[in-house]
């Protein structure tokens, strides 16, 4: 077997794995906000950031029966004023998903890849990911720090990021689903270059990997891969074998380099409510 066949079977492992234990349960846990709805979870996440859909497989679902679903989440969180993602994987079927969801007013975002590697492997001996001089890595708790990391990436993104300190204090507080780890790379005089938070998806073998947002004059100095590889060794120590991502195009090479295969595609459809509240969408 070639390397190429090698690396292939690997992915097709994997991804079988994460359709499996993630899919329709992993970024979705039992809470009061996510419900079943035939074969989709269905989340209203917490902030007013909206709803999400998710699922291993849709059933068999197709043609007008498959519309008016799609049709019913659509209207689900117009009635609510609140946009909603409907989160599709390159292999979902069947195959004109796409060009259905559009055709319902989900527009597509932009793709990501869903890569995936050991974490004993990607974590590393230690020693094995240092920091640069004068740079330290602290998990944090307390709310002064998440707006810190909010401030960070409101800079580092340049949009509004004033979500998302609340959120990671509900998370770190384990008010919304699986565990949250928050962790600032920040240099000596206590500035925040880096930030990232991780999640332990309890009942299966994965944590998924979030953020890694790095203050320019910081970037290719190893600090966000000191991020992966401090993160993985905190999967190692709970007893988690993966680590995974959704990737965007500008770090899906840093994470295959680190180890990482990609396993998967995956495209956010968003539907956004009209400009004036709610109504029915169609």
């Amino acid at each position: 077997m070639t390397t190429h066949d090698t690396e292939q079977a690997r992915a097709a492992a994997y991804r079988a794995a994460y359709d499996e234990q993630m899919r329709d349960r992993g970024y979705a846990p039992d809470t009061p906000d996510t419900e079943r709805v035939g074969p989709v979870l269905r989340r209203t996440l917490p902030a007013g950031q909206g709803g999400l859909i998710l699922y291993r497989g849709l059933g068999g679902l197709d043609g007008a029966e498959l519309d008016a679903f799609i049709a019913a989440q659509r209207d689900h969180f117009a009635a609510r004023a609140l946009p909603v993602e409907w989160k599709y994987h390159g292999h979902d079927l069947p195959a004109d998903l796409p060009d259905r969801l559009v055709a319902a007013g989900f527009a597509p975002g932009e793709r990501e890849t869903v890569v995936i590697g050991e974490a004993a492997e990607i974590a590393g001996p230690p020693g094995a990911a240092p920091l640069p001089e004068g740079v330290r890595l602290r998990d944090v708790t307390e709310r002064a720090d998440f707006d810190r990391v909010g401030e960070l990436a409101a800079t580092v993104w340049a949009d509004d990021r004033s979500w998302l300190a609340p959120a990671m204090a509900q998370w770190v507080a384990g008010r919304d689903g699986d565990p949250c780890t928050v962790t600032v790379a920040e240099s000596l005089a206590g500035e925040v270059v880096s930030a990232a938070w991780m999640r332990f998806h309890e009942g299966t073998d994965f944590t998924s990997l979030w953020g890694g947002s790095t203050l320019p004059n910081w970037r290719g100095k190893g600090v966000y891969r000191a991020l992966v590889a401090h993160r993985a060794a905190l999967a190692v120590a709970r007893g988690f074998r993966y680590v995974q991502v959704d990737a965007l195009e500008t770090s899906r090479p840093i994470l295959n380099r680190l180890g990482l295969v990609s396993a998967a595609t995956t495209v956010p459809y968003v539907w956004q409510p009209p400009v004036g509240g709610a109504g029915n969408a169609s």
